[in-house]
């Protein structure tokens, strides 16, 4: 009797989003009760009289998830057993022993403990080899991510036991570790630059992302910060009200930050408030292609108020709002329900006429086209142009279009590199040197600006690293290795940075050669910021 009810349950629902996609389609209103018994019967028959045997529960879900990939590119399914993983960095944190880790030849190898989490707390350092759990083996083939996941990670207040190798000690280090609530922070880096500037690289809009941002404000104003960058590259989205909520902390009262409307979802306005943090000062946000959603909402609305300049590349392109329906089994459909718009009227969506699969090969497309590297390649109709209250022109129809554009470097992005990073040379190399001299280099560094401003990559440390590289097969290509020099060099000191200290000292350090940043720092020198824009133009 259960399993009726919950297939007709999951009927009843499948049937309205079948009449919904009828009527946002244009098409004529279907008959709900009709189709819900068209899709009842066609289940009906197919468990009745199929000549093999069938998982109904199976097959309602396959139908689900091709219904969805019919509606937009952003409406998805999600099983209960994906629920937690799906949610997880939105919600801020995970239960576990709270350790970043990275397999190396089959071997679980701790990156770094997080900071005030079960396993730092023990004592825990960046280089151990988490070689036994619970008794069993860590290490060979089985070993994989999800391997690892399913034994360090648990509720709270659950013991794991590993056993754990050390490089100096003879003996296996023995740690019953008690899981607790591990923190997925929103902010990777929080520092001041030139030109009294703060600096916040936000990669996510979660629900702890405000409660950091108001931390990281608060520590750059205690450093005389006057003029802020705000770095959202890379960052794909998350909660639509985080992203209203940031927003404001930059913009006046009573100015339009974002709205919302769909075939059943009525407009909704929002609205600043008078409680912003920095609605004074010199601002600028940076983007690229990877800046999607929530990303393009703060952007869209600093850009059409004229609060700020947009930096960068082009975003992603995605205007669409998906709201969460819980399915009877304990899974849940993300249902796309309405499309945001900027303050000036612009919908930032890509076109998805021509089917999910063109659609995210428009990234490709945008590439083969030249456009990380020339904007002149990108072409808008005028039908997409909008004027800002400063009378500049902003773009709609297909991401946030940069008031400044900064092209992508590709000519150090070469093979010899790609392979470098692939085979894991980089992490593998700054770890082992890292751990072998730990304690000189803290005590001949203690903070992360005097070994950012002292410590050098020496001719003996790139000739370790080379090695490594040939052992791990990375050919050696002199003419490809010149060419990414620099950002080989600098990547080795920042991630030796990151093994001493943490994420914001490898931001500080590669922040000399991010020439979008750079790029900033020079339009923020200037005494009118929309003046350079003009005679950028």
């Amino acid at each position: 009797m259960k399993s009726i009810q919950f297939r007709s349950l999951v009927i009843v629902f499948l049937a309205g989003y079948f009449s919904f996609t009828a009527s946002a389609q244009g098409n004529s209103k279907a008959d709900p009760k009709e189709t819900s018994q068209k899709f009842a019967a066609a289940l009906f028959y197919i468990e009745n009289f199929y000549v093999d045997t069938t998982q109904s529960p199976k097959l309602v879900e396959t139908a689900i998830v091709n219904m969805l990939k019919e509606l937009d590119p952003h409406s998805a399914y999600i099983s209960k057993e994906e629920l937690s993983a799906a949610n997880e960095p939105l919600e801020g944190s995970f239960e576990g022993i709270g350790v970043t880790f990275q397999l190396s030849k089959d071997t679980i190898l701790v990156v770094s403990p997080v900071p005030g989490g079960p396993s730092d707390k023990l004592g825990i350092q960046s280089g151990d080899k988490i070689v036994k759990i619970n008794g069993e083996e860590a290490f060979g083939s089985k070993v994989n991510n999800k391997w690892v996941m399913d034994r360090l990670r648990g509720k709270k207040g659950t013991t794991v036991s590993v056993d754990i190798y050390r490089s100096g000690r003879k003996d296996l280090l023995a740690y019953d570790i008690v899981r607790d609530k591990i923190p997925i922070n929103s902010i990777d880096a929080t520092f001041m630059l030139p030109e009294k500037t703060g600096y916040i690289k936000l990669n996510r809009f979660s629900k702890t992302s405000m409660e950091e941002f108001y931390s990281s404000m608060e520590q750059l104003k205690t450093q005389d910060m006057e003029n802020l960058i705000l770095d959202l590259r890379g960052n794909s989205g998350g909660f639509l009200n985080t992203a209203v909520e940031l927003s404001d902390e930059f913009l006046n009262a009573d100015k339009m930050i974002v709205y919302t409307e769909g075939v059943n979802s009525p407009k909704q306005e929002f609205v600043s408030t008078s409680k912003g943090i920095f609605e004074k000062g010199k601002l600028i946000v940076m983007i690229n292609e990877a800046s999607a959603s929530a990303s393009e909402i703060v952007s869209g609305a600093i850009q059409d108020w004229d609060r700020g300049l947009v930096i960068g590349r082009r975003s992603f392109g995605k205007g669409l709002v998906q709201r969460p329906f819980n399915l009877p089994d304990g899974s849940v459909i993300r249902l796309t329900n309405a499309r945001y718009y900027t303050p000036t009227g612009r919908s930032i969506q890509r076109p998805y006429d021509e089917g999910v699969e063109e659609y995210y090969k428009d990234l490709y497309e945008r590439h083969e086209r030249g456009e990380f590297v020339h904007a002149d390649s990108i072409h808008f109709p005028d039908s997409l142009k909008y004027l800002t209250p400063g009378k500049r022109v902003v773009f709609g129809g297909g991401g946030i279009m940069p008031d400044v554009f900064v092209a992508w470097d590709s000519t150090q992005y070469t093979d010899y590199y790609s392979n470098l990073i692939r085979k894991g040379v980089f992490n593998r190399y700054t770890l082992e040197f890292t751990n072998s001299k730990r304690a000189k280099l803290l005590k001949e560094f203690p903070k992360p600006a005097e070994f950012k401003k002292n410590f050098v990559v020496d001719q003996a440390m790139m000739n370790a690293f080379k090695e490594i590289a040939e052992a791990e097969d990375v050919k050696w290509n002199e003419d490809e290795f010149k060419r990414s020099e620099t950002m080989i060099r600098y990547q080795i000191k920042a991630l030796i940075a990151r093994n001493l200290w943490d994420m914001n000292a490898y931001y500080e350090i590669v922040s000399d050669i991010d020439e979008t940043l750079i790029r900033a720092l020079e339009i923020l020198s200037k005494e009118d910021i929309f003046s350079y824009l003009k005679s950028a133009n």
